[in-house]
Formats: structure tokens, C-alpha cells, sequence
């Protein structure tokens, strides 16, 4: 079976990619760790504006219907942008609340904790969500700002207030989410291996391009098939949608992107270390990622029991 974007599809992500690639988006991730969200904001209307959080909710609701492709694609692009913000909070809570017109529209922006008790940007989101297996819960407020390693994430604790609804959704928004972080972090993964390979094909060594020896192209080679391998897998959650897929796809993909992580680091050398190269907005995003809703050993434990489930 051949499993490619259709022209649609590709028609909308090259639109998101353009935009984002005017955006200067490593200036607002530069902005958003120090705490100044103007620029972020402005950037999230625009996305809002493309479509993105539309593709969560049904038509009754301003939306598109759920159209898990489209969003696995377009958050393909916002890792590859390395876009800052609670994205996978925002769409997942677009897809549970009843009425999520202002997510949609990009007026206010959502995060939501699931399993713990700390959230992502619980700061700068308008809304504060808290999911357990008793309903969810709007919170009041958040705790302190907490570090992460990417400086860009910044987490907060939350602590129940309000029940919105005491329907377990638990399982749905985790699936939803873990697609989307799965998406991301591939993304992510391709940015990194792109900036790495313009890298080593500037940098000479002994009078040639380190992109020339043996060793850089295998390493290279490598990261390559890792993320060629994550993408059906990602994309083939999103049409499947079952649970073991989407955490199959979480751990291929944002295994893929830490290993291109890591090649990445060790081709670009010392500089790669210093927070002023632009690569580390990306470094950091990878590690991150790899243990945003679901960590690897969680991941592989879901897709075991599900295997078992179905033998």
C-alpha cells in the first residue's frame, strides 16, 4: 500500500510551513522561555487562524470535525518550526470541552494535566484543565513555575476546582495527545537532521566538507531511517486511531528524534552545547518530548497489553 498526503493535505501543510517559516519562530521560542508571550500570542492567532485547532471539533462547533490526519500533519510542521506554546494541550482540550469556540478561534489558549498534577504553560494559558478518571476539572490557578529542560516548557502544578463534566475521557484526550506529541517530536526530529546536514556540509575538516567522511554520512544515514520509519507510523495512528498504533507511533517517533538529537550534538561539535545556537531550541524540545505524555517504557507497556488484549 502506498500512503502518501494527497494534494489537499499537502496544499495546507506547505501554507503552514510558509507562515511559520516568516515567523522568526526561534526569536519567539527565545521570547517565550523568558517569559514575554506577545510575539507567541501573535503566532498562536495565526495558527488558530490556518485552521489547526479547527481540525479537533465537530462543524456544530466552528470546526472542521475530527480529522486526526490533518492534525498529525499540521503538528508535523510546528515541530519542525520548533513553535512554542500548549498546542497538544489546546486541541485536546478543544476535543473535550462542549464548547470550545474561543480554542478554535485562537482567542484563548488551554493546558491541561493528565495523570499528575503539573501542566504545561499553566502561566500563560487562559484556561486550566485538570483530567482524572472522576471528570474534569477547571482549576483556579497554578502552582509555581517549575524548569524544564527545554527552557521553552514550562510547567506548573494545578490543583482541581471546578467539575465540568464527570464523563471519563481520560483514555480518549491521552490518545489524542499522544498522537499529537508523536507528530511533533517527528517534526522536531526533521529540523534537527536538515540544520545538521547544512551544518556538515559547511564545515570542512583536513581541507574537506565533514559531510564527506564516512563516519558523518553513516550517522547521518542512520537518524534518516529512524524518522523515515516514525512517519507511517504516526500517520498510520492517525487514520487507525486505536491506542496501541498511537503509542507505537509516540515511542518510534520520539525515540527517532532523540537519536537524531544526539547525531546531531555530536556533528555540530562545541557549539552545539551553547543555548546561543539556534540548535538547542531544538535539543532541548526532543529530550522533552520523549516523556511528555507517555514516556518510551509507558508507550511500549501499551502497546504489549494491547497486543495481549488481541491475541
Amino acid at each position: 500500500m502506498r500512503f502518501l498526503p494527497d494534494a489537499e493535505q499537502r496544499a495546507f501543510t506547505s501554507s503552514l510551513d510558509a507562515m511559520l517559516g516568516a515567523a522568526d519562530t526561534a526569536a519567539v521560542v527565545r521570547d517565550w522561555s523568558r517569559g514575554e508571550h506577545a510575539r507567541g500570542r501573535a503566532l498562536w492567532g495565526r495558527i488558530a487562524g490556518a485552521g489547526v485547532f479547527a481540525l479537533a471539533v465537530p462543524p456544530e462547533q466552528d470546526g472542521f470535525g475530527l480529522r486526526p490526519v490533518e492534525l498529525a500533519l499540521a503538528f508535523v510542521e510546528l515541530g519542525r518550526h520548533a513553535v512554542p506554546g500548549p498546542l497538544v494541550e489546546t486541541v485536546t482540550a478543544a476535543a473535550l470541552l462542549p464548547e470550545p469556540e474561543r480554542l478554535v478561534s485562537g482567542e484563548i489558549m488551554a493546558t491541561v494535566a493528565c495523570g499528575g498534577p503539573y501542566a504545561l504553560d499553566g502561566d500563560v494559558a487562559d484556561l486550566r484543565l485538570l483530567l482524572t478518571p472522576d471528570g474534569l476539572f477547571r482549576c483556579p490557578g497554578h502552582g509555581p513555575v517549575r524548569p524544564s529542560i527545554d527552557p521553552a516548557r514550562r510547567l506548573t502544578a494545578l490543583a482541581a476546582g471546578e467539575l465540568l463534566t464527570a464523563t471519563p475521557a481520560a483514555g480518549r484526550a491521552l490518545a489524542l495527545a499522544r498522537l499529537l506529541t508523536a507528530a511533533q517530536a517527528l517534526g522536531v526530529g526533521l529540523a534537527l537532521l536538515a540544520r545538521t546536514v547544512t551544518h556538515v556540509e559547511r564545515r570542512s575538516q583536513f581541507g574537506s566538507p565533514i559531510g564527506s567522511f564516512q563516519a558523518v554520512k553513516h550517522r547521518l544515514a542512520d537518524a534518516k531511517i529512524a524518522l523515515e520509519f516514525a512517519r507511517p507510523l504516526v500517520l498510520g495512528a492517525a487514520l487507525t486511531r486505536t491506542p496501541e498504533d498511537i503509542a507505537a507511533a509516540k515511542v518510534t517517533a520520539c525515540e527517532a528524534a532523540y537519536a537524531t538529537a544526539r547525531t546531531a550534538l555530536q556533528l555540530h561539535g562545541a557549539i552545539g552545547y551553547t543555548a546561543e545556537c539556534d540548535l538547542s531550541l531544538w535539543l532541548t524540545k526532543a529530550r522533552a518530548l520523549r516523556t511528555a505524555w507517555g514516556g518510551p517504557d509507558e508507550c511500549r507497556a501499551a502497546v504489549l497489553g494491547g497486543g495481549a488484549r488481541h491475541r
